[in-house]
């Protein structure tokens, strides 16, 4: 692709790489066919392609975004498949990000939106506060269908996705050490996140157990949003605030005792872990502890996939229906190792199909944009239960919630059944399913 930017434009360093991601585009339109908004609208705008187009053109004009671009690029869930689809590597993501940071800088959204993204960033980051904010919600619940039929559609999604009930987090809060059973044989430091410890504590929970079983010593360095939600939200100071945070904490083990990994159980997270060294490029402060940080940077199955872990001795024969989350898959590129730690330790997994379609989860997209979230959902969970799991594996806490409002199947974060079959708890999502718990049990005698 052509592009027109002036040198004035291009010296600064978010523009210059914004032009060099639009050149790499050849218009070829593969990414149109994995675009979920483009499959559900069928609108070029609402395709990644559409939208390149859109973004060059109030780049290179250096314009203020409008209200049609604004609703376009609103519309996109940074799922990222296109990029996995794209033959040209054209880095999307990037040049998205760079869009919704112009477009929070540009332009005047309507007071409703704009108290309400106001909200999700003051409220969603912070442990104390949404834990607060969901106990509210619990009252609201019953009235959302009202709120719906009023045309306060983000309100009625909020209150949808509420939990019935707050689960209690028993790993602590602040800086926590977990000691090894036996020999230490490693160390890392596990982000403990903001939205995960309070609608699911026992995801690090299991996490926690399971590693250190296993002879690791665990960190909890710091409790804290990563992010990596007000980053997709285009307010990228307070993202950097958070990154700079999150870097301090981490660089500060490296130092003292050294970490061997940094492990992220929410792959929403680890694909905006693995790009500070991106983000923070162009800090002279951060740029090289941030880059370290990368590099360290793993998801739980990969790390996972790096011990001898412990199984249970007789087949589970469980089916799992394992749902990729697209920063997982097309993030990180990380699709394989999560099926093959649970085919190993006795799992029966079974494949989605359009597993490269999102399930309308991506951040806050299911709040901002409601409606197409709900039928992404549906979608996902319709392909879902043909396969007629005992249960759903998920590998970020955002698709876990999600898809559970939509279907009666158990949904557990991988590393809950991993741990259950070396010898943790059963999940507590299994309470009251009929699912047996007799495999872990059986692996922890074994051990």
């Amino acid at each position: 692709m052509q592009t027109s930017f002036t040198l004035a434009q291009l010296a600064d360093p978010d523009t210059a790489e914004a032009d060099r991601i639009l050149r790499t585009c050849v218009h070829c339109g593969f990414c149109t066919a994995t675009c979920p908004t483009y499959v559900l609208l069928g609108d070029e705008l609402d395709s990644p392609r559409g939208r390149i187009y859109l973004i060059k053109d109030m780049l290179e004009n250096d314009r203020p975004a409008t209200a049609e671009v604004v609703k376009h690029i609103d519309r996109c869930l940074s799922c990222l498949a296109c990029m996995t689809t794209c033959p040209s590597g054209v880095h999307y993501m990037h040049l998205v990000d760079h869009a919704r940071d112009h477009i929070e800088r540009t332009y005047t959204r309507p007071l409703a939106d704009r108290l309400l993204r106001t909200i999700l960033a003051r409220v969603l980051p912070h442990n104390s506060r949404f834990r607060r904010a969901l106990g509210a919600a619990r009252l609201g619940k019953p009235f959302a269908r009202l709120f719906a039929a009023l045309g306060l559609n983000p309100l009625a999604a909020m209150l949808r996705l509420a939990p019935d009930r707050l689960p209690v987090n028993t790993t602590g809060r602040g800086r926590r050490r977990f000691s090894p059973a036996g020999p230490r044989r490693g160390r890392i430091a596990l982000l403990d996140g903001c939205v995960g410890p309070v609608l699911a504590p026992s995801i690090n929970a299991a996490a926690i157990r399971l590693l250190t079983r296993h002879g690791i010593e665990v960190i909890v360095a710091e409790d804290g949003c990563c992010g990596a939600l007000v980053h997709h939200m285009g307010r990228e100071q307070e993202a950097l605030t958070d990154a700079r945070r999150r870097i301090d904490a981490w660089t500060a083990e490296l130092e003292g005792e050294g970490l061997d990994a940094i492990v992220v159980t929410a792959s929403g997270c680890g694909t905006m872990v693995k790009d500070y060294g991106y983000v923070l490029r162009t800090d002279s402060v951060y740029a090289d502890k941030a880059a370290r940080v990368s590099r360290l940077t793993l998801d739980i199955s990969e790390y996972l996939s790096r011990l001898k872990l412990s199984s249970a001795p007789d087949p589970i024969g469980l089916v799992v229906a394992y749902h990729s989350a697209c920063s997982l898959q097309h993030g990180q590129k990380i699709a394989r190792a999560p099926k093959e730690l649970l085919s190993k330790i006795g799992f029966v997994v079974k494949d989605v199909a359009e597993a490269h379609l999102c399930c309308g989860s991506a951040g806050t997209y299911n709040i901002l944009q409601p409606e197409l979230a709900r039928r992404l959902r549906e979608r996902k969970v319709g392909n879902i239960e043909k396969l007629k799991p005992d249960v759903i594996a998920a590998g970020n806490i955002g698709c876990m919630t999600q898809i559970a409002t939509g279907t009666a199947i158990p949904v557990v974060h991988t590393v809950e059944l991993i741990d259950w079959a070396t010898g943790g708890p059963a999940p507590e999502a299994f309470a009251g399913r009929g699912i047996s718990s007799t495999a872990g049990e059986a692996a922890a005698v074994a051990m």
